[in-house]
């Protein structure tokens, strides 16, 4: 092994480091959908019951989500104040330049009329004809009788209902029906979609056409989808799959980020046995944070805090035995190091330097212990790893 005569006061300084960890998720541009701080309450009094717990999202132009969670969980009533069709009662709601909670009536009426809402109920008009139906969204547009009729044909038409343009609701199945409330949802291109369980009344062929036109919609009109739904089917059209329970996200997850994330973790040594299942739980715990060349990532002495992961870039390992500096080890791309400390509970037993800039993920102390605790098998590598640099 190399040997470094270094001094500690040759060490960096913790103020040198790049702080920028950060949640895995986030686009750069302006959200589309800020929620801040969003609590909400059903009844009075002794009956007042909380079913969102301070709530913070933000959702991008372009995405389709995918929002799940038992029934109760809230992801109804989130939808619902995110269309205004519930008051904000604590928090900050904002749909692109507008924040909801400050918007007078008038204005809330307008706001509605430019989202495209679609429910398990599909309220539509019993002695209007298919194509009536959809044309009622129309009407609030500046369009030409023709141009609103061949709107409302062209788009029944794509969703299958070509040969039922003048059928009237009473003479539809319940999933033509449904693809009617699609249509008139769709008809206008709205910029904000609201669904909720879109797909539950619709044969596969169906659904996948509904959920191909909300993506399409997403693409070329930078519009963005929130969609509760229980259908595992669409899930491959998600952009971000939001978890709900009992009226908190327990997670929000970029799903082709996540997938690079689980195939990450799959090449290191530590996590390479690991289910599906568990790799999933392990990559959503995950943060990415960044170090300039030279920076101390953990200082020997020091207790442990995170276990981290080498995305890009390499780092130095280095032991102080008190007369001098001992480099024994240098660690690139899928390398680890961190778990002794948080396995042992004793001090950090190296330096680690990045030797230059270099990209982490990482796992803090509390999210390494449960992940640890969901998955006995990641604990047992760990030590197997932790045991062999003895």
């Amino acid at each position: 092994m190399e040997n470094f005569e270094l001094r500690p006061a040759d060490l960096p300084s913790e103020s040198s480091l790049v702080h920028d960890q950060a949640p895995i998720f986030g686009l750069d541009s302006n959200p589309a959908i800020q929620v801040e701080g969003v609590s909400h309450f059903f009844g009075l009094g002794e009956n007042r019951k909380q079913i969102l717990f301070d709530i913070d999202l933000d959702i991008y132009p372009g995405e389709l989500v995918i929002m799940t969670g038992p029934s109760g969980s809230g992801k109804s009533t989130l939808v619902s104040l995110i269309g205004a069709l519930r008051t904000v009662q604590q928090g900050n709601l904002t749909v692109g330049e507008k924040k909801l909670d400050k918007l007078g009536s008038t204005d809330l009426v307008q706001y509605r009329q430019d989202i495209g809402f679609i429910f398990q109920m599909h309220n539509l008009f019993e002695s209007l004809t298919a194509t009536e139906n959809v044309k009622m969204a129309l009407q609030l547009k500046r369009h030409s009788k023709s141009e609103k009729n061949k709107k409302a044909q062209d788009i029944l038409s794509q969703l299958g209902l070509g040969e039922r343009l003048n059928y009237k609701p009473e003479s539809l199945s319940g999933g033509q029906r449904q693809r009617v409330a699609v249509a008139r949802a769709l008809v206008n291109r709205p910029k904000i979609v609201l669904a909720d369980e879109p797909t539950a009344a619709l044969d596969k062929e169906s659904g996948k056409t509904v959920v191909e036109m909300l993506k399409e919609l997403c693409e070329a009109e930078n519009s963005t989808v929130i969609l509760i739904t229980h259908d595992n089917r669409i899930l491959d059209y998600a952009d971000r799959l939001i978890n709900m329970v009992d009226g908190r996200i327990v997670s929000n997850t970029l799903m082709e980020e996540e997938i690079e994330l689980i195939k990450f973790l799959k090449k290191t040594k530590a996590f390479s046995n690991l289910s599906a299942n568990e790799l999933t739980l392990v990559a959503r715990k995950l943060k990415k944070q960044k170090f300039k060349s030279g920076d101390v990532i953990i200082r020997q002495g020091d207790p442990g805090e995170n276990y981290y992961m080498v995305r890009s870039g390499s780092v130095d390992v280095k032991i102080d035995d008190g007369t001098k500096w001992e480099k024994v080890a240098s660690l690139g791309q899928g390398e680890a190091f961190g778990e002794a400390s948080l396995l042992t509970g004793d001090p950090c037993n190296a330096t680690v330097y990045a030797n230059v800039a270099t990209f982490f993920y990482v796992l803090d102390k509390e999210s390494f212990k449960e992940a640890i605790e969901q998955s006995p098998t990641l604990e047992e590598e760990l030590r197997g790893i932790f045991f062999q640099r003895q």
